[in-house]
């Protein structure tokens, strides 16, 4: 599988035109305020991307940042410019090609930007451990369109794990499928290449999280995918794709459910381009300077990550009211029991 997405990246495709799907390149999921920032990168390492999504949270100044599968290095100079002079970005990538023209364009980005804080290493994303990179380093992980591509999927979020720091975060753009893909699509070259055949069905997923302990995932925004090359579309047959981003937060006190504790949250409107509101998720927009109810998962969320200095907390975890309405769990038992008498014993 390595061997194929080396060819298709670093060969068979010269420029986002040669795709054969809708899975990369969406960039009305571009928005208003990053389109300045892609501007003033090299027209050949834009060229050359094929990333899907959005990998820019918010909050990112002076953060220390990973790129995984950075291929020409399109959103890791976009990273640069949102981490700043006291901030980082290191992109990893396995295929030359696209490292070589990301490489070949760092000077003429540390000009334009006044500053250079960019790397990148070769290697595989699947084997972070063995890339010289400190454990408990990094703020922020993102991914755009890459976790699908690997063939080890365990392996790749062990190593963000691994290397996220205490309240970190991945946040990342991929590929899922409406259910498990069949042998014969994850073996096509083509619909591997074009991140459809190494898709995951979306609740295996999030078993592989909760696996390598990241408790919650969230989805942040999702949309369907298009098979746009009539010749592909009789190989997928039933599947449906989607290309879906999430959060993953290195929390080791999240709980497996929504608990609600009484808590709340108030929004401050004090992060750069969220004046009036801060979405968290895709069932989370707080409403600046609005009481916010949350589940304990939530609250941590906000409290113990770089988001805690922008909102102000209510309440505790000494009192517990069971499951938080609303968070897709519900009590599994069909009524409280009214006649004690009539209820048989265990």
């Amino acid at each position: 599988m390595h061997d194929i997405v080396q060819n298709y990246y670093g060969r068979q495709l010269q420029h986002s035109g040669d795709l054969k799907t809708s899975a990369c390149c969406d960039i009305s999921q571009v928005p208003e305020w990053l389109k300045p920032l892609l501007s003033r990168i090299h027209p050949e390492v834009l060229s050359r991307y094929y990333g899907c999504g959005l990998v820019c949270p918010p909050l990112l100044e002076g953060c220390r940042v990973l790129d995984l599968g950075c291929g020409s290095g399109r959103d890791v100079y976009a990273l640069a410019q949102l981490v700043g002079p006291t901030g980082e970005v290191v992109g990893v990538d396995m295929t030359d090609e696209q490292l070589a023209i990301a490489e070949k364009h760092r000077a003429f980005h540390a000009e334009a930007f006044g500053y250079g804080n960019v790397r990148f290493v070769q290697g595989y994303i699947e084997r972070l451990d063995e890339l010289g990179l400190e454990a408990g380093s990094f703020d922020v992980i993102v991914s755009n369109c890459v976790v699908n591509l690997s063939p080890d999927k365990d392996a790749v979020l062990r190593g963000v794990q691994q290397l996220l720091k205490p309240g970190g975060e991945f946040f990342f753009s991929d590929v899922y499928a409406d259910r498990r893909v069949p042998a014969a699509v994850r073996n096509d070259p083509v619909l591997y290449g074009e991140c459809l055949g190494g898709a995951l069905y979306w609740n295996d997923f999030l078993r592989l999280s909760h696996r390598q302990g990241f408790i919650d995932p969230r989805l942040v925004t999702d949309r369907p995918l298009a098979i746009t090359d009539p010749a592909l579309q009789p190989r997928v047959g039933m599947l449906r794709f989607y290309s879906a981003t999430y959060r993953l937060f290195k929390l080791d006190t999240l709980e497996t459910a929504c608990e609600d504790h009484g808590q709340a949250v108030v929004y401050r409107g004090s992060i750069p381009d969220c004046p009036d509101q801060f979405v968290l998720d895709k069932h989370h927009s707080i409403e600046t300077g609005r009481v916010f109810p949350v589940c304990g998962n939530t609250w941590r969320m906000l409290h113990e990550t770089r988001f805690a200095a922008h909102f102000d907390f209510v309440g505790d975890f000494s009192r517990h009211f069971g499951l938080f309405a609303g968070c897709g769990s519900t009590l599994p038992f069909d009524g409280a029991a009214t006649d004690a008498a009539a209820a048989p014993c265990c």
